[in-house]
């Protein structure tokens, strides 16, 4: 007589087999999923929710009848306050670039290439000297003081002036001071004059401690 298997008993215990990765590694417990958060409860300090308050039923003989208002005196004007004038500008900056009475001219001129070549417009710049002129300005003013002086006022190019003309310039961002010679006098008054006459910036090339004791600053 031929054998019946018996059925399998499940029992309610048992728990189905568990996935196991492929590379043998226990597979992660998933996180819990975080639920709602709680409200949180008002700051110390700080008024709860405000909740509407009900509507108010008014009787018609709790409802005024506004009156016309009548038209009073008008208030005089208040005066605006003017703000005060603004504050004078700042001192300009000062550099120094160490050069001797012979080459103080030359370092000039590379003083204002570098100026044109970072952006700086040649209208901005005025070129002081105070021993002989500049070639350019030796050579406009061959032509005449007018014409001279009419290239200065029309301030579409640099310009070149000596110590003694310099007190008829007027003011320009940056001013660039050759100390190519001389008197002493001369270097004194042109220094101050070109401090006065820089909006932003003052470079003076020559010598430092000469520069040092008309300025009265460490430059």
């Amino acid at each position: 007589m031929p054998l019946i298997p018996e059925e399998p008993q499940i029992h309610e215990s048992a728990q189905g087999p568990r996935a196991t990765p492929a590379s043998g590694r226990t597979a992660p417990t998933p996180r819990p999923v975080p639920g709602p958060r709680p409200v949180a409860p008002p700051r110390p300090g700080r008024p709860g929710p405000l909740r509407p308050a009900p509507p108010v039923q008014r009787t018609p003989h709790d409802v005024a009848v506004a009156k016309p208002a009548v038209p009073g005196p008008a208030a005089p004007a208040t005066p605006t306050p003017v703000s005060a004038p603004a504050a004078a500008s700042a001192a300009p900056q000062l550099q120094l670039i160490p050069a001797s009475a012979v080459g103080a001219l030359d370092a000039a001129e590379e003083a204002v290439d570098l100026l044109l070549e970072s952006g700086r417009a040649p209208g901005e710049v005025l070129v002081i000297t105070t021993g002989e002129q500049h070639p350019w300005a030796a050579h406009e003013l061959s032509f005449g003081e007018t014409a001279y002086w009419a290239q200065h006022d029309a301030g579409d190019d640099v310009f070149y002036a000596d110590a003694t003309a310099a007190s008829r310039a007027t003011s320009r961002p940056v001013v660039v001071v050759a100390v190519n010679g001389g008197s002493a006098a001369a270097v004194a008054e042109a220094l101050p004059l070109a401090h006065a006459r820089a909006g932003a910036l003052l470079i003076v090339c020559g010598d430092p401690q000469q520069i040092n004791s008309v300025l009265g600053v460490g430059v």
